[in-house]
């Protein structure tokens, strides 16, 4: 059996612990792995007629190359966020499936979010043998509890927002603090909670600012310190200015529009008797190596893949609910969108997390 593997979508840590944990487990039963890099553009870039293509798009992956891996951060296959089906010359499907066949590829294991495994489940519908692993640290992938990267995000979030409160403290000022979170708000909701700020705007929850300011204003003065703090997703609205995504879809640097967490910042000060302070946090989120919990659930995840395709099972995406590995048909997250419980988890008058009740319920409160 030969395996290919890749990581499509943006890197985030325990990436390269699934990776470490499929090349051991595919090693142990005589399998080969071949990592495929830079997710699906690196595929579509192979020329498998020509040995320099193949070389510079493939990488043998052995015991060995993967050795040490886990304990770093990012993907050593490389990403990319391309989809074959909507390439400029036209649906690449054909051509991804030719490479498949020509590098003598039996199965594939793809590491992603939303947009990888989406072609992951359309690969799986061609008839290729395929395993997907979630992947982001929005943790909004239909089907699974959770994804490889969402605990280091959080707590990455945690320890800066923190660390800010030294400064926003010193100036007596408001502190927006910009999550990713495009249209989820659990990474916002869970690191605002852990880190007890004073409000949290969610993606799922319009906020109105004839509400939130006057609160943010009475944390502030209520504040012995003299400063508030509010988390707000980057997917998040202001309410009665909903009109569509604008550039949210686009990378940073392309964006045109000003981020929700600057325009909160200025209404904050144009409204509001105090100067802000405002943070994008972006890629510092998904910066670094791993934290335990995204260890654990890389080696899983990539061991549980492994050993599905050893059983013949195929079409899968391996998942976690309520504490427990799993797997479900790969074509799962095309039927519905993950998103927070905003009835149990958050209460909208006051932009605040609410725990409603805690027995019986998973680690992470959803």
């Amino acid at each position: 059996m030969r395996i290919g593997i890749l990581t499509g979508g943006g890197d985030v840590p325990g990436l390269n612990a699934c990776i470490r944990s499929v090349v051991l487990s595919a090693d142990d039963l005589g399998w080969e792995v071949l990592g495929l890099r830079r997710g699906w553009e690196g595929v579509m870039e192979v020329d498998p007629n020509e040995p320099d293509s193949i070389a510079a798009h493939v990488m043998e992956l052995s015991r060995e190359r993967v050795r040490g891996i886990d304990r770093t951060g990012g993907t050593i296959l490389h990403t990319s966020r391309s989809d074959p089906r909507t390439h400029e010359d036209g649906d690449q499907t054909g051509h991804v499936l030719e490479v498949l066949e020509r590098l003598g590829v039996d199965a594939m294991i793809t590491l992603g979010g939303d947009g990888t495994l989406r072609f992951s489940a359309h690969l799986a519908a061609q008839g290729m043998p395929v395993i997907s692993v979630p992947k982001t640290m929005d943790n909004d992938v239909f089907g699974t509890d959770y994804c490889i990267g969402f605990s280091t995000a959080v707590s990455r979030s945690v320890e800066a927002i923190n660390a800010l409160r030294t400064t926003i403290e010193s100036h007596e000022r408001i502190g927006v603090i910009e999550l990713f979170g495009r249209r989820s708000g659990e990474t916002a909701l869970l690191a605002g909670f852990l880190a007890q700020v004073d409000r949290t705007i969610i993606a799922e929850v319009p906020a109105n600012l004839d509400v939130l300011l006057p609160l943010l204003a009475e944390d502030k003065a209520s504040n012995p310190a003299g400063y508030a703090i509010c988390v707000i997703s980057e997917g998040a609205k202001i309410e009665g200015d909903e009109g569509g995504d604008g550039d949210i879809a686009k990378s940073a640097i392309q964006r045109e529009d000003v981020g929700i967490g600057h325009r909160l910042g200025k209404e904050i000060a144009a409204r509001l008797d105090s100067g802000a302070v405002v943070q994008e946090l972006a890629y510092l989120m998904r910066a670094g190596e791993p934290d335990a919990m995204d260890r654990m659930v890389g080696f899983a995840f990539g061991g549980l893949a492994v050993q599905l395709l050893q059983r013949g099972e195929k079409g899968r995406m391996v998942m976690l609910a309520d504490g427990n590995y799993g797997h479900v048909p790969i074509d799962t997250l095309l039927h519905g969108r993950k998103s927070v419980d905003v009835s149990a988890l958050y209460d909208r008058a006051t932009y605040r997390a609410r725990l409603m009740r805690v027995e019986g319920m998973p680690m992470f409160l959803y």
